[in-house]
């Protein structure tokens, strides 16, 4: 089954969690930060403006962004879990 957000929305996936220090001390699930980062599994098709024309979204599949700390609506799709955001809530993407 594929999903396909409705307008300005994405659709990412958290990258894990890390679960070792540098140091290699295996870290315990309180300890682990929140996970700000993730990968862009499907965008929609973007928002209208007052005008009617289409504002085209600033991300694409594939791209790895820095997600706020709260918010997003969390979804389950194929036992898998993502979160869904508004363009607009995405705070940056990592380019190399």
């Amino acid at each position: 089954m594929k999903f396909l957000p409705m307008f300005d929305r994405v659709l990412v996936e958290r990258l894990a969690a890390e679960t070792m220090s540098k140091g290699g001390i295996m870290l315990p699930e309180k300890a682990q930060g929140k996970v700000l980062q993730a990968t862009v599994v499907a965008v929609g098709p973007g928002s209208t403006n007052q005008k009617g024309y289409l504002t085209p979204m600033s991300v694409k599949i594939g791209e790895k962004v820095l997600l706020p700390e709260y918010g997003g609506t969390k979804v389950h799709l194929e036992d898998k879990e993502y979160f869904l955001f508004r363009d607009a809530d995405i705070l940056g993407k990592y380019v190399e």
